[in-house]
């Protein structure tokens, strides 16, 4: 069967490899990848893949499906480009090889049973559509979340810091600066939260990280700055920290508010991400697949300190997010123009064929294998727990 599935993608080859270059050609920032999110939903529909396009009313995400009942295994697209820089972290190549790795499964999933599903996701640089989808339950019924990140090295999945983004706004009183020298401003305020939580932060846990900008502060110093922002990103470990330290920012704020008798308002400026989980089981599968397919130099578990909005999911089902090396140019550099130019070589090409192959000789492993799935299983609630 494995043979099949191998034997089907090579006739995908063009249809991939164009689906990578139009992504790249055509970059499209967060939230607006219309393009991107049509093509892909148009290659779903010529291989008979059930398409659903603005999935949850969520513009340009999507779901295809193919095949029946359980297993059900899910990968992840995501398609969204920088501004005036492209795909400096190979989202096209990411498609590239989630798409791949789906029509790979779905060439069978009708003699094997079980069901293939492909959910895009719009928006990952801006906090990505993941949580909601979460949220909203549409990871509870599936049994394994699959997606394969381009990188400089290949290495297993980690895991990831949980962030929280949190806004604090402060109004004031309008006015000319030297005809109000004795009133609070909300630059003040913003101030003042600044130094309470420089001198809490002795205090703080040692893996909490909170990373502050100013925002808002004011039009000129002629006049009050009537509306001040304070933005902090609260990265740690674990999202119990960084919820106990959003707390603690609430509550600075609130102290703030009531000593200078200014309104106030606290928010979250994108989603939050909890941090990934990765589930050991489905790592080591993965790995011996690749393997299977010619990526023989594999790293360990690789913890990365930014946020993913694939940590969500990973709380409320197995998932992997391992790392595939697309380029043989040592001195490329990731997340840089000559990554994503980088993703249009013929060794990219490859490696995004190779890593879509092994991720559907997983899923395909899973449906065949019901203890394998169990113990994948018995791994997510293992460690979800501790």
């Amino acid at each position: 069967m494995k043979q099949e599935i191998i034997s089907f993608l090579s006739t995908c080859d063009k249809e991939l490899n164009d689906l990578s270059s139009y992504l790249y050609n055509n970059p499209e920032e967060s939230y607006s990848e219309t393009k991107s999110s049509k093509y892909i939903c148009n290659l779903l529909n010529k291989h008979n893949f059930e398409v659903s396009e603005n999935f949850l009313d969520i513009p340009n995400s999507f779901i295809g499906k193919k095949g029946n009942g359980y297993p059900k295994i899910c990968f992840i697209s995501e398609y969204d480009a920088v501004k005036d820089y492209g795909h400096i972290t190979g989202h096209n190549a990411l498609s590239t090889i989630s798409v791949g790795a789906a029509l790979a499964l779905g060439s069978v999933v009708n003699k094997i049973g079980g069901s293939v599903i492909l959910i895009g996701c719009p928006g990952e640089y801006l906090g990505g559509t993941k949580a909601v989808m979460t949220r909203q339950g549409v990871f509870d019924d599936i049994d394994v979340v699959m997606l394969a990140h381009p990188d400089v090295v290949t290495s297993e999945s980690g895991t990831s810091s949980s962030i929280i983004p949190l806004s604090v706004k402060y109004q004031g009183k309008n006015g000319l600066t030297f005809l109000n020298k004795n009133i609070y401003t909300a630059l003040d305020a913003i101030l003042l939260n600044f130094n309470i939580l420089n001198s809490l932060q002795k205090g703080f846990p040692k893996d909490l990280e909170i990373n502050p900008i100013l925002s808002q502060g004011g039009y000129t110093p002629l006049l009050l700055p009537a509306e001040a922002e304070a933005k902090f990103y609260i990265r740690s470990k674990n999202y119990k920290t960084s919820e106990w330290a959003d707390n603690k920012l609430r509550t600075i704020a609130k102290y703030v508010s009531e000593l200078t008798n200014l309104a106030y308002t606290t928010s979250l400026y994108e989603p939050s991400n909890k941090e990934l989980i990765t589930n050991r089981t489905l790592n080591r599968l993965f790995s011996h697949n690749l393997k299977e397919n010619s990526i023989i130099d594999i790293g360990k578990p690789r913890d990365i300190y930014a946020g993913l909005s694939l940590g969500d999911v990973s709380h409320k089902v197995p998932c992997i997010h391992p790392y595939i090396c697309i380029t043989d140019d040592p001195s490329i550099k990731y997340g840089t123009k000559d990554f994503a130019k980088s993703t249009q070589s013929e060794f990219a090409f490859k490696q995004c064929k190779n890593a879509s192959l092994a991720l559907a000789f997983t899923g395909m492993d899973l449906i065949q294998n019901e203890n394998l799935l169990t113990e994948v299983k018995n791994d997510f609630f293992k460690n979800k727990n501790i």
